[in-house]
Formats: C-alpha cells, structure tokens, sequence
C-alpha cells in the first residue's frame, strides 16, 4: 500500500514536492527489501532468476519508476502513467559489474545440491543478495545515487523506500536543544514503509522539519504515540507518520484490480521489455563475478554493509577467510591477456575489464599528447559497442584532458544529428553532456546541409575533409577509435565497395546495405595516417568474424577491417574474451 501510494502522494504535495524532488535537493535514495527466509523449497526457482530477476527487476525497479518518472498531468490515468514509467526507463544509465555487489548464504548451494540433485563439486553462481546503485541522466536526477538491495537470510524482514534529503543547515545549538524541537539540521526524509520491520505496518513518514503532508482522509489516518520506537535513528515523533485506514494484501488488492478492469499497475510490453533491456547487461556481467558468502541472519554482522566510491559500489570489509570457498572462481582467475592479433597488439579481457583498460589507455594517450603538443584530437566511431566505453569514460576519468581535447567522427548516419539513429546524437547522450569539452572542440559530421541528407552537390564530404586539414596536425589524428561489424566492415567501409578503401579523398560518401543506408566516413587511408588507431571488439556475435580477421591477410575489399595498419602509428586490438573465444 506504501508503494502504491508514492504516485498520488507526489500528485497530492506537488506545491511541497516539485521545489525540492530534484538533484540539488534529494542526496540519496533506497529501495530496500530485506528477507529473514532463505530459498529452501524455491532453489529450482532461484537458480533460474537470483535475487536480481526475482525482486529488484520487479519490485523494487516499479518503486524506482514511480519515484523518478515525470509526474503525468493525471495520475489516474493508466496510460499516461505507463508512457512516463517508459521515459523514466531510458533515462537510467547502464549498468556495470562495479554497480553492484552480490553475495550468497552458506547453506544455499548445500539446498541446491539436494533438492535439485546436484553433484557434490556443483559451485552454484546465483546471488542471494544484491545491492546495486542505480543512476539517472534525466535533468531532474542526474548524479543522485538510487540503491536498491534485496537478500535472503538477513538479519530482519523490512521493506521500506527512503528518500534522504540534502541538509545544508548548519547546527549552533546543542544537541539536547537539537533533539527538543523540530529542527531544520535533523536529518530530513521521507519514508515509504512497506511493512514489518519496526512499525509492523504499511506507513508513510515525512520529518517534520520538512512538512505537513497531504493525505487522503478516507483511506489514510495520522498515527500518534509510539514515542519509544526509532526510524533511522530518529524517535518516531520527529515524523508526520500515517497508516492505512485498512491494511489490505497485496495479492487481494491485485485480484481486485483484475476483476474491475484497473490498469494501473500492470505494465505495458514496452516496459517489461525496457527492464529486461536495463537488467540483463548488468546480470550477464556478473556471470562469473565471485560472490561473497554469508552466514545468514544476526551473524551477518557487517558482512554484507557496502559504500559508493567514484560511481560504483564495494563491500566495506574485506571477506573473513573462513567464509571462502576454496573452490570457487576469483577475480585475478580472469587477468587481461596482452597478447598479438594480426601482428599487432592485443589486450583481451571480460568486457567490463577490456572497457576499463580501454578507457584508462585512452587517458593516458590523451595526457600525453597534450603535455607534448597542448591538444589532443581523437576520432569516435559510431554503433552500439563504444557506449559502455563513453559511459565508463565521462563517470570514472576525471583527470581526462577534455578542455583540450577534439572530438571528431569517424562516421555518421545520414540522418539529422538529433534522430536517434545519429551516432553524434549517442556520443552526446552518452558522453558529451556529462564532460567538459569546450563547444568548438566537438566536430559532427556535416550530413544535414540545406535541409537535405547527404547530398553530393552540398559537397559535405569536403567541408569536412578541408575542417580536419585546417585543424589536424598533418591530418594525422592522435588517436582513432574503431569498431569490427558482423561482416568485416569497420567505421562506415563496408565490404566488396572500393568507396574510401584508397585514393587521395579522406572523407567519403557510403552505402551501408542496413538502414540507415547513406553514411559518411573517414577514409581507410586517413585512418591509417593516425598516430594510434585502438580497435575494439565486444561480443560472442563477433566472435567468427574475429577467428577470419585473424587468419587472413591484408584484403579490405572483402573485409575492410582487415585494411587498418596506419603507415607510421600504433594499432592496438582490445577484444573482449567472448569475441576472441566464442
């Protein structure tokens, strides 16, 4: 009923709300369920779905929703709803393994040997518990860390959403005074209490020094009293609390809802798959991620207390020596591989590691330059696989020269660089909005000219090739940044075309057989001209393509990929375990 009740809640205190619900205001957020039961009797199911699919994808990812979407105009609207819900979905950053920490209790995996009939060695992988820290790129929650944790076998059974707020008063007076009145350097919260714990009932609490809420009168009632009970380490009486008129069950209150036709908390196609899209990158990285083991219950102690650092997630203490297992596989088990591939170097690791040395390379690469020659000019290409990489880059590389770095593309889709089909358009959502590059160092490729797409006679191909000659060294890039495609294309060359495959043009016109059709892109030979070309390759969907590439030899009209040596500059390959191995 306290979930339920966050949406109206937002729309009933919008004159409270709408100045303070926002990054500037709001510090932290939790969406916490806690279990005091292990998954005896539900381990076919478990080893299935985990703690991850089975309650934070669910619950706690829909208390996510209704605390970050856009409030629509009317929240009794079904379908309004849901379209906010979505939006607030492609608001929410990736996620990585360092998002989240991931433990087990002891006696699960002795539960799945006997009642699934596993061999005595079988070292089951599934997480018990999880605590993940989500973020939003939308305006209104950028930077504001959402933490979402949910475990079996823990210390106490508590469901509750906590918004923490950001206090900025400064304390003169003691603390007994402090404690005496409503004061403004109290800690300020509001709480969604889904039940049990101490209250031992759906509530919803809002501090005092912050303000009286609105509630609805027929179906919500103030509680007073209970003065001797503490919610986050304040007295209950440091709080406006209220508790429902009637408790009902949550399944009660479903099958009602079926029955008279309401919408209102079933999701459309489009949000079940907008959650599976936003948890199922996070779950496939952590496959081999050791957990960390826990005895369950009161013993936990500290065990399982985490802390954010720079935009990721650890345990605060290290694991007791008694608690691992010997058999189990460990991090320095899976080190980056420096290696050759096609004579030339090779990094190779899990992708998340591989997307980490990329981006630490790249820094180092950039600061060099810049110490050497004041600027760094660095050449992105397009596709799904550099957007881990732009994310890694704009939350974790602080010290990245970008004030003094260029950004240009290796290739564009003949679209309007606001479509989302533009590779600009990632670059910027992913990359560009969250670093300081001056607005004169960023150079889109000029595909919409006179209100048209990648027409010849706007001679776009030229104005970019003449911008890059005037502001190159040489027309030699720093660095240039590639991809592989299924085929062997690689920026937009694509195969059995001998467009921008040589001659003297740098900057061409293509013909992708996928839609988009029209592309624009560097040339092979300005490419090769780079000082440092780093190749990446992610994925089991490259993985054939990555075998051929490594046994032919230089032939770029049938795989283009295989035409990148720069003439005088250094080729780095980076492909991730699953492309190199299959």
């Amino acid at each position: 009923q306290a979930v339920a009740h966050i949406l109206p809640f937002r729309d009933q205190n919008r004159q409270f709300l709408d100045p303070i619900w926002n990054r500037h205001h709001v510090e932290r957020v939790e969406v916490v369920l806690k279990e005091t039961v292990d998954a005896k009797g539900r381990t076919s199911f478990y080893e299935q779905y985990g703690v991850i699919r089975d309650v934070l994808q669910n619950h706690l990812t829909e208390a996510l929703m209704f605390l970050t979407m856009e409030l629509p105009a009317n929240v009794s609207r079904a379908e309004e709803v849901l379209q906010c819900k979505l939006q607030a979905f492609q608001s929410l950053w990736g996620l990585e393994k360092n998002s989240a920490v991931l433990g087990q209790y002891q006696a699960y995996a002795s539960q799945v040997q006997e009642e699934l009939q596993k061999a005595p060695d079988y070292i089951s992988t599934t997480p018990t518990f999880a605590g993940v820290l989500v973020h939003s790129g939308s305006l209104r929650w950028e930077g504001v860390p959402f933490l979402l944790t949910s475990g079996k076998a823990l210390d106490e059974r508590v469901g509750y959403v906590r918004v923490l707020f950001k206090n900025r008063a400064y304390c003169t007076q003691s603390k007994t005074l402090r404690d005496a009145g409503h004061s403004q350097c109290k800690a300020k919260q509001i709480v969604f209490y889904i039940g049990h714990g101490a209250l031992n009932t759906p509530a919803v609490l809002v501090s005092r020094n912050l303000f009286r809420p609105v509630m609805p009168e027929g179906s919500w009632r103030e509680e007073v009293g209970q003065s001797d009970l503490s919610i986050f380490g304040q007295p209950l009486s440091d709080y406006y609390v209220y508790v429902p008129v009637k408790e009902r069950d949550a399944y009660s209150v479903l099958i009602s809802n079926i029955y008279h036709g309401r919408k209102d908390f079933f999701i459309t196609i489009e949000n079940l798959l907008a959650s599976w899209a936003f948890w199922t990158p996070l779950l496939n990285s952590i496959s081999n991620q050791p957990l960390r083991l826990y005895p369950g219950g009161e013993e936990n102690q500290h065990l399982l207390d985490f802390e954010m650092v720079s935009g990721e997630v650890a345990f605060t203490g290290a694991e007791p020596l008694e608690l691992l297992n010997p058999n189990r596989l460990m991090p320095s088990d899976f080190r980056t591989i420096q290696s050759k591939f096609r004579q030339s170097p090779l990094v190779s690791a899990w992708s998340e590691d591989l997307i980490s040395q990329l981006a630490s390379d790249m820094e180092k690469a950039a600061s060099r330059t810049v110490a050497r020659s004041g600027q760094f000019h660095l050449a992105l290409s397009g596709g799904s696989s550099p957007v881990i990489l732009f994310q890694r880059l704009a939350r974790h590389h602080y010290a990245f020269p970008w004030k003094h770095t260029h950004i240009w593309l290796v290739d564009e889709r003949c679209v309007p660089l606001t479509d989302a089909e533009s590779n600009f358009f990632s670059l910027h959502n992913h990359l560009l909005q969250s670093v300081r590059v001056p607005y004169f160092n960023v150079h889109p490729m000029p595909v919409h000219l006179n209100q048209r797409l990648c027409v010849e006679e706007d001679r776009g191909t030229e104005l970019y090739a003449k911008e890059i000659m005037a502001l190159v060294a040489n027309a030699s890039f720093d660095l240039v940044l590639l991809g592989v495609g299924t085929d062997g294309h690689t920026a937009s060359l694509f195969p059995h075309s001998d467009d921008g495959l040589e001659g003297a043009q740098t900057v061409v016109l293509t013909e992708s057989p996928v839609k988009p059709h029209q592309r624009m892109s560097l040339s092979l030979p300005l490419i090769n001209k780079a000082r440092q070309v780093f190749v990446l390759v992610l994925g089991k969907g490259k993985h054939d393509i990555t075998t051929l590439l490594s046994r032919v030899g230089h032939e770029p009209r049938k795989w283009p990929a295989s035409g990148v040596s720069p003439s005088s500059g250094q080729l780095v390959w980076y492909v991730d375990y699953e492309a190199l191995l299959g």
